[in-house]
C-alpha cells in the first residue's frame, strides 16, 4: 500500500504533486486512445472486400494494427490509473519492488520495473 512521508510516496519515491501529474498524464494517455480508436473506427473501411476493391489491402492491415496498438496503450494506461486507486502503483508487477521514479516518469503506465522489464523483454 502507499504511503506518504512528508509528501513522498514511499512506493514510488515520488512527491505528491508528481504523482498526481503521472495520474493526470495516465488520464490524458486514456482519452487520447479513446478518441483514435473512435476515428479509426469511423474511418475504417466496410471490409476486406472494399479493401480489395480499392486494392488497399496493406492499408487494412495498417488500419488493424493501429487499432490494436491503440487498445494495448489503453488497457496499459486504464490498468496503471486503476493501480493508482488501488494503492499498488509504482510496484514490479514481476518482483513487487517499487519501480524507478524515472522509470515512472517516463513510462506512467509501466508493469514492471526496468530489471524486469529488459528481463521479460530478452525471455520473448
Amino acid at each position: 500500500m502507499n504511503q506518504q512521508v512528508v509528501g513522498v510516496d514511499t512506493n514510488t519515491g515520488l512527491s505528491a504533486a508528481e504523482s498526481a501529474g503521472l495520474r493526470e498524464n495516465l488520464d490524458e494517455q486514456r482519452v487520447f486512445r479513446l478518441d483514435q480508436l473512435a476515428q479509426l473506427w469511423w474511418g475504417a473501411p466496410a471490409g476486406a472486400q472494399r479493401a480489395r476493391e480499392q486494392a488497399t489491402v496493406s492499408r487494412l492491415e495498417v488500419h488493424i494494427k493501429l487499432c490494436a496498438s491503440a487498445r494495448m496503450v489503453l488497457a496499459d494506461a486504464q490498468a496503471a490509473r486503476e493501480r493508482t486507486g488501488q494503492g499498488t502503483y509504482g510496484s514490479c508487477r514481476q518482483c513487487r519492488h517499487p519501480m524507478e521514479p524515472a522509470r515512472l516518469r517516463i513510462v506512467p503506465r509501466a508493469r514492471y520495473c526496468g530489471r524486469c522489464h529488459h528481463f521479460r523483454e530478452a525471455r520473448s
